[in-house]
């Protein structure tokens, strides 16, 4: 059947998150760990925003601006970005009342936000593969980059709040299980109906969540370790990567 390629497709580039769970069998001096820790993070920050500015959003303005007026389109732009803020800042709420562990909030909450980010990617991977097979797979590959980052920085949280290996590598999977379901779905129900300008809202929202995640969250996190240079490292790290990503694929 035609969607059988696109389907493997999605699910390979989804639960390519999993493989940032390596990272958990990594056997840290304790006297590294908080170092370890702050690298994580900040290269998992930089990679978030330099996704988001990069990728996420100028695609997506430039699609909605090409169909909207000025007016309209900057509303539809803030509004989806300001969304994204206040959504993730009810998720963090919400898990405080469960956990006062920040690195376990962290982790859940790096999960959520991109579980909202997998979503329409593995919409646009199955639709892009669905109709051009070649396409597809030189999307997949570029996620599959960006992903491990992005598991990276759903179980190191994880790990290192409760020390289980499990659930770090559950929370990995249920975030990567999140692109072949968008894929589905896209086949099943949205398939005639997806516009690039719906993916494009959708996208600025997750941009919202992904940057309001990065600066609130993760930065301050890695702050709280005391170790500057591993936050530039990492920084820089990311950004590098993903300029690479960008150049290659």
């Amino acid at each position: 059947m035609a969607i059988i390629g696109p389907l493997v497709i999605s699910t390979l580039a989804g639960l390519s998150t999993v493989l940032g769970a390596i990272f958990i069998f990594l056997k840290i001096k304790p006297e590294n760990i908080n170092k370890f820790i702050t690298f994580c993070l900040s290269l998992s920050l930089a990679i978030m925003i330099m996704i988001s500015i990069t990728e996420l959003i100028p695609d997506s303005t430039y699609i909605i601006l090409c169909n909207y007026s000025l007016i309209t389109s900057i509303i539809l732009i803030i509004g989806s970005f300001i969304l994204g803020f206040l959504m993730i800042n009810f998720l963090n709420k919400q898990i405080s009342k469960i956990s006062s562990n920040n690195l376990y909030k962290l982790g859940i909450l790096n999960m959520l936000a991109l579980i909202a980010h997998n979503f329409p990617e593995g919409i646009a991977t199955f639709i892009s593969s669905y109709q051009n097979i070649n396409l597809g797979i030189k999307l997949a590959i570029s996620i599959i980059f960006h992903n491990i980052s992005e598991g990276i920085s759903i179980a190191i949280p994880i790990y290192y709040a409760t020390k289980n290996k499990y659930l770090s590598i559950k929370y990995t999977f249920i975030s990567g299980l999140a692109e072949p379901v968008g894929a589905i779905l896209a086949f099943l129900i949205l398939k005639n109906h997806i516009t690039d300008i719906t993916l494009s809202i959708i996208l600025i929202f997750v941009a919202g969540i992904m940057i309001t995640l990065a600066i609130n969250k993760l930065l301050k996190e890695a702050l709280s370790y005391n170790e500057n240079k591993y936050i530039t490292i990492g920084i820089l790290i990311g950004i590098i990567f993903t300029i690479f990503n960008h150049y290659f694929f």
